[in-house]
């Protein structure tokens, strides 16, 4: 596309993890994110990131929640998993009640399109108006 600015898309060799995934095969996964050097060795300078991952069910099917738990190695991850999910379902099902109401007082005005979470009708660009087959 010749009106796109030229981008820079490049790695940060001092910003690289390893990751390893742990689950229990009942609740949820964690995800340690392992700092290393850009050789691959370990990089014991910076802290491991454990990321937990869970779903929760809404009208609209699973939907899945990350969140970061604040742990020093796997055990303690492994032990605050529980706190951190709940935080994290909570803060997710606060987001969707922002966006529901965000929606529900949205004003449509006609002739604009009400966007992906609008009011009904057709998805923009499959047509729509007129309805019924035509000869």
């Amino acid at each position: 596309m010749a009106d796109m600015p030229e981008m820079d898309i490049q790695m940060d060799p001092a910003s690289l993890y390893r990751e390893e995934m742990y689950t229990d095969r009942k609740i949820g996964t964690i995800r340690a994110l392992i700092p290393i050097t850009s050789e691959g060795a370990t990089d014991l300078g910076r802290m491991t990131v454990f990321i937990g991952e869970a779903q929760i069910v809404t009208q609209m099917g699973p939907l899945p929640v990350s969140f970061e738990i604040d742990a020093p190695n796997l055990s303690a991850a492994v032990a605050a998993y529980g706190a951190a999910a709940k935080a994290g379902v909570e803060r997710t099902i606060q987001q969707l009640q922002e966006l529901r109401r965000q929606q529900a007082s949205s004003i449509i005005v006609p002739g604009q399109d009400p966007g992906v979470l609008g009011g009904g009708g057709m998805p923009p660009g499959l047509g729509g108006g007129g309805g019924g087959f035509r000869r």
